[in-house]
């Protein structure tokens, strides 16, 4: 992985996360409570010995900055060219902003060739899973590959979501179809299974930005790597395709586009489970993040009726439960339950509060919220509706503006989009 680099796609909007995502970048949301969707990408990296990362970042990317500058730089020798290092648009070959993935590696073609790769592998900074990309890396070489992309065997009737990818019997890949209705191809692998890309690719560096260079020149083109480089390369450029390999150690591949509301909220749910799919206690494959100075978690009271307790949840540090009953939680720091509360299978982020006599359930609180005495969430789908956003699985989410007041309206997103 020496002369490799890595371009790790942490732009994008997040449209379907909102409003978790209207005053932050997707990649930096929340995980497990003590991580963002970032940082197991990044451990990905670590754990895979690439050592040098451009994050390409664009939309509301102050805290996920801060993130990395304060919580990754030092996961790297610097003094032996390593490096995690943020790169926003800066417009070096044209006035745009990235107008899509292939447009953001193009766009900083300049920061590439300084470094003089050999291979790129182009990841993003908004799934779950485990991936040793050595090993990727590996079969492209022995491959003696120009291009090679990362598959997922998928059912028949999810094609719909994913880029379908056609590969023959020696793993070559024979054709694209962009999230169609329904499909006849089939993996060569398993006949019961479709082959999805998971948007993770490997290049040749002289390869790749002679097609970045092409497409740029192309008015028609999306400048997306899905829609237009892999298709451009087909029958020209040696393409393979690799099948995942999960370093989660289940009998389940495990692979999470947590890109809505109601997907974000089952990944998270799974590790308050006995046994999580997603493991986050492997230590052969550790997943880092930036560690913030709290005292520990702290649980008092314990007369009938106010005992601070959680049951089947993740608690991080600085979470004091006063008194209060909590089941099928993740809790992230520097969070306060007070008496006589019952939260159930919600998601509480960081700078919290909850007052006394409160009920809540299937909800998410977003970060430096106080939510009052005796507040109701999760139980009147009609009131919630007056006051937060609730998705149509009757998910509620809680931001700060619509907890300020005793009546607000909140924005009906669900029926603009």
């Amino acid at each position: 992985m020496r002369d490799t680099l890595g371009v790790l796609l942490a732009g994008g909007a997040g449209e379907r996360l909102f409003p978790l995502t209207r005053d932050r970048a997707k990649p930096a949301v929340p995980f497990g409570g003590h991580y963002r969707i970032i940082d197991i990408t990044l451990s990905n990296c670590i754990n895979s010995g690439l050592r040098k990362v451009f994050i390409l970042t664009q939309y509301k990317a102050l805290s996920l900055n801060r993130h990395i500058r304060e919580g990754w730089s030092g996961a790297v020798a610097q003094e032996l060219g390593e490096f995690f290092e943020l790169l926003p648009p800066m417009q070096r070959t044209g006035a745009n902003w990235y107008m899509g993935t292939a447009d953001a590696v193009y766009q900083n073609i300049y920061s590439i060739g300084s470094e003089q790769p050999k291979y790129m592998i182009i990841l993003s900074g908004d799934h779950i899973y485990k991936m040793d990309y050595s090993r990727m890396m590996e079969y492209h070489q022995q491959q003696n590959a120009e291009a090679t992309l990362a598959t997922l065997p998928i059912p028949p009737d999810e094609v719909s979501r994913f880029g379908v990818v056609e590969v023959g019997q020696s793993g070559e890949v024979l054709g694209f179809q962009e999230k169609p209705a329904s499909t006849t191809i089939r993996s060569p692998f398993n006949p019961n299974a479709v082959d999805a890309s998971m948007g993770i690719y490997i290049f040749n560096t002289d390869v790749l930005l002679k097609a970045l260079i092409a497409d740029a020149e192309d008015p028609d083109s999306k400048h997306d790597f899905g829609h237009n480089i892999l298709p451009a390369m087909l029958g020209k450029r040696k393409m393979m395709a690799y099948s995942f390999v999960d370093e989660n150690k289940q009998q389940a591949l495990y692979w999470r586009d947590v890109g809505t509301l109601d997907a974000y909220y089952d990944a998270n749910m799974d590790l308050c489970s006995v046994s999580p799919v997603f493991n986050l206690y492997d230590v052969e494959w550790p997943i880092r993040t930036r560690v913030r100075q709290y005292p520990p978690a702290k649980f008092v009271f314990g007369e009938p009726g106010r005992t601070g307790s959680a049951t089947n949840s993740i608690i991080t540090a600085g979470v004091i439960i006063s008194g209060a009953a909590m089941s099928n939680c993740i809790v992230s720091q520097d969070v306060r339950v007070n008496s006589y509360s019952q939260v159930d299978s919600s998601i509480i982020f960081s700078h919290v509060n909850i007052g006394r006599h409160c009920r809540i359930r299937r909800a998410i609180i977003d970060r430096n919220v106080n939510i009052p005495e005796g507040t109701v969430i999760g139980y009147d789908p009609v009131e919630d509706k007056k006051r937060y956003f609730v998705t149509p699985s009757g998910l509620t989410i809680v931001t700060r503006e619509t907890s300020l007041f005793e009546n607000p309206v909140a924005p009906d997103f669900f029926q603009k989009h």
